[in-house]
């Protein structure tokens, strides 16, 4: 009996797959807290040090290759992603392979943050990060796969703000009540990539078993969850504002509303058509992305109008 030859792909459609395996925009997630708590700890105690922001930057891509590429891993061993042309465990076809480099990303990931501990002999930062690592890791990680529980964005959440928290500790060695929120807004806006990643696979999570948000909800009701938690990072910069925890500053980070609007209209409208909905994780990474670089230069600019107001007597 013939079976058919599977289709040849070009050299251009290989290389979609490829970028889209690699995820180059998710990279972001990796950078962006970064910013925003290094940010955070300047505009507070004025404290700043280049080496460990370009330490910790290295070791944040390394930790997020590491879970990109063990859960592609993961999900292949339960057989979630057999129709995801864009694994790379798909796309080479060796996945102990794929796992090896995962596993080499791990260890220059924790190995910096050894090093960063042991320059400043100080072991918080890698007690926090480690402890984040290991969070991380029982969101898709056998036997553990809390993932497919339908938790997995406050496994994202915690993971991120406990990060947060070491990447504030690294430059000021000591935590305040404004890392504790500048870790939180973060780890907020992190997790709602992580959600908006599910609106497009829901019949194969479901096929597998897992449980994701998206599945429990359902697609119309994911869509207004999605709309209540953008308008909720919104008006939690506002109360803070308003409470005088936040320097005014801090509402640069509206100039990101547009994405917001733009993840909003667009889930809104194509959360139950897979192939239109499926770049929206994309479009909360634009919002990610703007919004904390605006929010860590509103720290800068606020630590310069704290320095005025101290310098002329008036304080706030």
């Amino acid at each position: 009996m013939l079976t058919e030859n599977p289709p040849t792909l070009t050299t251009s459609e290989t290389r979609r797959l490829w970028l889209a395996a690699l995820k180059p925009p998710i990279y972001t997630v990796a950078i962006t807290p970064v910013l925003v708590t290094t940010a955070a700890a300047y505009g507070e105690l004025g404290v700043f040090d280049l080496g460990r922001l370009g330490l910790f930057l290295g070791i944040s891509i390394c930790l997020i290759a590491w879970m990109n590429l063990s859960n592609d891993v993961f999900d292949a061993a339960t057989g979630i992603d057999v129709n995801k042309a864009s694994s790379l465990v798909n796309l080479t076809g060796d996945r102990p392979l794929v796992f090896r480099v995962a596993l080499g990303f791990l260890g220059l990931g924790l190995g910096g943050v050894a090093f960063m501990s042991y320059l400043q002999q100080d072991w918080m930062v890698f007690n926090l990060i480690f402890i984040a690592t290991a969070i991380a890791y029982t969101y898709q990680g056998p036997p553990f796969r809390l993932g497919y529980l339908g938790i997995g964005e406050w496994i994202c959440f915690l993971a991120y703000f406990i990060t947060g928290l070491g990447v504030f500790y690294s430059q000021a060695q000591t935590l305040t009540m404004n890392a504790v929120w500048a870790s939180l807004w973060v780890s907020f806006t992190t997790s709602i990539i992580l959600f908006c990643s599910h609106f497009h696979q829901v019949e194969d999570d479901f096929a597998a078993g897992k449980k994701s948000p998206i599945v429990r909800l359902g697609t119309e009701r994911g869509a207004a969850v999605l709309t209540y938690s953008l308008v909720g990072v919104l008006a939690l910069t506002c109360l803070l504002v308003a409470a005088g925890i936040w320097s005014p500053w801090m509402l640069l980070s509206f100039g990101s509303a547009p994405f917001a609007l733009e993840l909003i209209n667009h889930v809104r409208l194509n959360h139950d058509k897979p192939e239109r909905v499926k770049n929206c994780k994309f479009i909360a990474v634009k919002f990610h992305f703007f919004s904390g670089l605006l929010l860590a230069i509103a720290y800068i600019l606020s630590y310069y109008d704290l320095t005025f107001l101290n310098v002329t007597g008036l304080g706030y």
